[in-house]
């Protein structure tokens, strides 16, 4: 209820929905060369909200700011590729590509093991354990490949040790994590970085606003490397 009560006193400001994690430092670091208050953000404050100047900071997982979006309770958001097309039944504006987080989906199995298609080849249907079931399943669609998915929430890489799953489908950066689980890349599905969106009635409303802050950030991403 508290960060509700925030959000109702910040007047006529953009709310933007700014995802925690791995990309918060890279996302407040752009924020801050387009005049955006971070000081706040970056304390040490258990608050989920805070005044970034011209615009609110709302604070939350990545999986979280389509729904915040789409529903208007923030107007425009920053999340990953995959986050997107993973919740593709929430509608919003994606407005920048920002650059910022890339990773790569893969398909992965253990070291050794035979290839996926030969695997399914002397098997028929593969298991595959994800976080991504929406992705995955129309990947292997597109395919025309038979699996089964499993979907889990936590530590991934454990399912095919333990037999749960032939295969996982999941976010690398480095693959730092899927080499200490004996685990390999065997295709690439696609890459994400993160994008900034807007809510669709937020964006037709406020549009000079939105589109001022994202050709901001746009001019600060397109800059060239090592020009002030």
């Amino acid at each position: 209820m508290a960060m509700f009560e925030e959000l109702r006193k910040t007047g006529g400001k953009l709310k933007m929905a700014v995802p925690r994690g791995a990309l918060l430092g890279e996302v407040l670091d752009l924020l801050d060369q387009v005049g955006v208050d971070t000081s706040g953000a970056r304390s040490d404050s258990r608050s989920l909200v805070f005044d970034g100047g011209e615009i609110m900071l709302v604070t939350m997982r990545p999986s979280d700011v389509p729904t915040y979006v789409s529903a208007g309770a923030a107007d425009i958001g920053i999340t990953g590729k995959d986050v997107l097309l993973e919740q593709e039944d929430r509608p919003v504006y994606e407005l920048v590509d920002l650059g910022i987080g890339a990773c790569r989906m893969v398909l992965a199995t253990q070291k050794g093991d035979v290839a996926p298609s030969e695997h399914q080849r002397r098997l028929g249907m593969m298991k595959i354990a994800t976080k991504y079931k929406r992705i995955a399943e129309q990947y292997f669609a597109e395919q025309g490949r038979q699996v089964e998915l499993v979907e889990v929430k936590g530590s991934i890489e454990l399912a095919p040790l333990v037999g749960l799953a032939d295969g996982i489908v999941d976010l690398v950066a480095t693959g730092r994590t899927l080499t200490e689980n004996n685990l390999e890349v065997r295709e690439e599905i696609l890459s994400s970085t993160g994008r900034l969106v807007a809510n669709r009635v937020s964006y037709r409303i406020r549009r000079e606003e939105v589109d001022g802050l994202a050709d901001r950030l746009r001019e600060v991403v397109e800059k060239p490397a090592g020009e002030s």
